[in-house]
């Protein structure tokens, strides 16, 4: 009776031919399976990786993006009272400040000086310990000390140097010379450079002797057999495998080279000898005065030059790194 309803209504029976082979759910191979398991479990690691990320994350917000943005704010505003937006003008203001052209001038011509200087000399006395040289451990230990002394030890150290009555003209008064106002002459700048030279060679001679070991040592020995020299070896294979280390050494001193100013204010104070005024001086002396929007200019146009310099030694270390690569 069923059989004849269903016949009359034009439904097919279950299993007939008219009604087609019945539904099943493709099954899933082996390989399939483990791909499901594998991509599952990437997204359980990920998960917690962005829930440990999230503290730093917002951290990062908190004490860099944020403030970031509040000196970007001041520097568009004419005061914090009226907060009335002015453009471009603060930085106009800025760059016919004569007291900020003279830190940008002094500040540019210290970098230009003492990062070449601390990276050329840093990179020569790690080449020199790398070879079978007596008292290799002695001289490394002798460069590497002015890194644990204390900075207030530096300048004591430095004043009883380069004092007028100090160590240094002590010797060129026996040798005839007349005494010399090293920290209050044209010759600070001078002090300076030596300072940071000897603060920081030990550092980034240590970074280059590290590079060095890692350097293989099969393409040296054909390198050698080939007839090779020394020099050439140098210029030719180890330069290059060098070149990310010589990249991030340059930008670690100058960023080292912008914060020159704490040695520098524990040398003269404030206000030093116009050679040894830097940007951080004038930025520390405008905090002084609450002059906000001076100050947030001068930290954007700062933070824009660090940008640029950066940016062009990334894009060369690059494009060594693939001729390396290659």
């Amino acid at each position: 009776m069923k059989k004849k309803l269903k016949a009359a209504s034009g439904v097919p029976e279950s299993g007939s031919p008219e009604s087609g082979p019945p539904e099943t759910k493709p099954v899933k191979t082996e390989k399939e399976k483990k791909k499901w398991r594998i991509s599952k479990r990437e997204r359980a690691e990920r998960a917690r990786t962005s829930v440990f990320m999230m503290p730093s994350f917002l951290g990062v917000m908190l004490f860099f993006i944020l403030p970031f943005l509040v000196v970007i704010y001041y520097a568009l505003i004419d005061n914090p009272t009226t907060a009335n937006f002015v453009g471009l003008e603060n930085f106009e203001k800025l760059f016919s400040n004569n007291a900020f052209k003279l830190a940008l001038k002094n500040t540019g011509m210290f970098s230009l000086t003492a990062v070449p200087l601390v990276v050329i000399i840093a990179l020569a006395l790690a080449v020199l310990l790398e070879s079978n040289i007596p008292y290799k451990s002695t001289f490394r230990t002798i460069f590497l000390s002015p890194m644990i002394v204390p900075a207030a030890s530096i300048i004591l150290i430095w004043q009883v140097l380069f004092d007028y009555n100090g160590v240094i003209n002590d010797i060129t008064v026996f040798f005839g010379a007349d005494p010399v106002e090293w920290l209050k002459s044209d010759f600070g700048y001078i002090v300076v450079v030596l300072l940071f030279l000897w603060k920081n060679i030990g550092y980034n001679m240590i970074m280059f002797m590290s590079a060095l070991s890692a350097i293989p040592r099969g393409i040296l020995e054909v390198a050698m057999l080939d007839g090779c020299g020394t020099v050439r070896r140098f210029f030719t294979i180890k330069l290059r495998y060098l070149s990310s280390t010589i990249s991030y050494v340059t930008i670690m001193s100058l960023i080292n080279s912008f914060k020159i100013f704490r040695e520098v204010y524990l040398l003269t104070g404030d206000y030093p000898y116009d050679t040894m005024y830097t940007l951080q001086h004038f930025m520390n002396n405008t905090f002084s005065n609450y002059d906000y929007q001076k100050l947030s200019s001068a930290a954007i146009v700062l933070c824009a030059v660090m940008i640029v310099i950066i940016g062009i030694l990334l894009w060369v270390d690059n494009h060594v790194g693939k001729g390396i690569e290659e």
